[in-house]
């Protein structure tokens, strides 16, 4: 690995990436608008010029140059010194964001990027606390570019990250520069707006409140928020993000880097598709039919509930009777707690993964690739851990079964009781399986909207949203991703992680990485987890 001198002091940084990349991964700060490691670089900004050492033309002794180098176009090489603690670089710094804020509006208190804004730090840190304008600023309309965003293009920095990821990532331009000069914004081209399938990428990769996203407009202030790491339950990609909620409530998703996954991206289908966490029609209680009537015990009774009804259909028509249907919605923790429960009652139990959603084709970005290799992929496959589920039912071995399979047993009347976990935001349950329910004489119905099949359970058990859980998904190319709940279940629930750690009969509470540990010991995999890497500190 190459090593290079900054400021004196030597660094050691991975080889073929710019000084800029090199430094902020040391932990240094340098002002930049423009850099983005996922996009191309145009050194348009100028906020990161660096001065650099080179030989004298004359006596090839190692010199600092007179001009200023930009920091994000210089690839590092061994021995490169350069510094950025200088008069000239400072001088530079300051005249540069005086430049940024000549006609920038003083509207930090109503601005969403207030809190998160590096126009804010930038010239608290290298900017001046005054200004020497005093021409009327030019003011640029605000915009509606599409059906998600505004464009507030008074606040513009032209740094074109936007434009850039439009034609580099998502491969569909819609976004471009027009006119010269200090007429310069951003626009989209006339008739063809921002609509592509990944556009709220470019709210979060705007530096400074240009862009905005419709949804989260003025609904929070950001330093509100609390943050949990988690990963999007809305395709089979595995993209991991970050959940911000504040008082119970999510507000947004974000993407977090993950190279190899999403890289920093994820699409809208996942961004905007956390709706249903907050939809008065969830199950909210935990509720037994006793003949025609419904009872609504206490959580602690579960436990007792499931185990007593399981054990007298194991008692009159044999283990083998019995089945667990593992949803792909679920978490690898609550997968293996609820099929080694059932498993411990009825050695005998099927074990079934249940159907996964599949819409359309899997979409690979930018479009019109030609040939290249992709740089985003929206999967068909709708659920989070289809590949997490059949490694639990591998893992424990034993009698399987298809889903199909399943059905048909159920219609045939060879399964008499039946654990059917949901979870699907959208309507799951299909025709064949609606009928296959009146065979079964036991049905425990775990999900998270009601359905045909909690209609026909003689146990009710209210499921959580992803953001209220945490475990594990495996993704489709079988990386093992952590994720922690966002927020608190809504009132009436509880984690299904907890509830089914109390079934599964565990010893103190639930913790992810306690079963994690447990299953492990079965499958040495669930020891190895995928985590991200940390995104340097002053990176943006």
């Amino acid at each position: 690995m190459p090593k290079i001198i900054v400021d004196g002091k030597e660094i050691e940084c991975r080889d073929k990436i710019p000084v800029l990349q090199a430094v902020l991964e040391a932990g240094g700060d340098v002002p930049h608008y423009c850099y983005h490691p996922g996009l191309s670089i145009v050194a348009s900004c100028r906020l990161c010029l660096m001065e650099m050492k080179m030989p004298n033309p004359k006596t090839k002794a190692m010199e600092w140059t007179p001009r200023l180098f930009p920091s994000c176009q210089t690839p590092v090489k061994d021995g490169l010194e350069v510094r950025f603690e200088s008069d000239k670089v400072k001088d530079n710094q300051t005249h540069c964001m005086e430049y940024f804020l000549l006609n920038h509006p003083l509207d930090c208190p109503v601005c969403d990027q207030a809190g998160e804004c590096y126009l804010q730090d930038y010239s608290l840190k290298f900017g001046e606390s005054t200004s020497r304008m005093v021409e009327p600023k030019n003011k640029n309309p605000k915009k509606d570019i599409g059906s998600k965003t505004l464009l507030y293009a008074d606040r513009c920095v032209m740094c074109s990250r936007c434009v850039r990821f439009c034609n580099e990532v998502a491969g569909t331009g819609e976004l471009a520069i027009i006119n010269r000069g200090s007429r310069a914004e951003i626009d989209v081209f006339p008739g063809v707006p921002l609509e592509n399938k990944l556009q709220g990428n470019v709210v979060d990769i705007c530096p400074v409140g240009c862009l905005l996203d419709k949804d989260f407009l003025m609904q929070q202030r950001v330093w509100f928020l609390k943050s949990a790491d988690s990963v999007c339950a809305g395709c089979s990609a595995g993209c991991t993000i970050t959940v911000d909620a504040n008082e119970g409530k999510v507000w947004r998703l974000k993407p977090r880097y993950n190279p190899g996954v999403n890289d920093w991206w994820m699409c809208d289908e996942g961004r905007f598709g956390f709706k249903y966490v907050h939809d008065p029609r969830r199950l909210n209680r935990l509720t037994v039919r006793r003949g025609a009537e419904l009872d609504y015990p206490d959580w602690s009774a579960l436990p007792e509930i499931v185990t007593l009804r399981l054990e007298s259909v194991v008692k009159k028509d044999g283990a083998g009777s019995v089945a667990v249907v593992l949803s792909p919605f679920m978490a690898c923790e609550e997968a293996w707690m609820l099929a080694s429960m059932v498993r411990c009652i009825a050695p005998q139990a099927a074990l079934v993964c249940g159907p996964a959603p599949m819409v359309g084709e899997d979409e690979a970005f930018p479009k019109g690739g030609n040939g290249h290799p992709a740089k985003f992929m929206i999967r068909a496959e709708k659920c989070p851990n289809k590949r997490g589920i059949e490694m639990i039912i591998a893992g424990l071995g034993g009698p399987t079964l298809s889903f199909t399979d399943f059905l048909k047993q159920a219609g045939e009347k060879k399964i008499a009781a039946a654990w059917i976990v949901g979870g699907s935001p959208t309507e799951w349950v299909g025709d064949d399986l609606k009928k296959a329910l009146g065979h079964i004489a036991l049905v425990i119905a775990q999900d998270i909207f009601p359905s045909a099949v909690t209609d026909a359970a003689t146990v009710i058990v209210p499921s959580c949203s992803w953001a209220e859980r945490s475990g594990c998904f495996v993704n489709v190319d079988g990386k093992i991703q952590p994720f922690e709940a966002g927020i608190n279940p809504i009132e009436g629930c509880q984690r299904d992680g907890n509830y089914l750690y109390a079934v599964f009969g565990g010893e103190g509470l639930y913790s992810a990485e306690k079963v994690r540990a447990l299953m492990a010991k079965q499958m040495p995999a669930f020891g190895q987890l995928h985590v991200p890497p940390p995104v340097p500190e002053h990176a943006h």
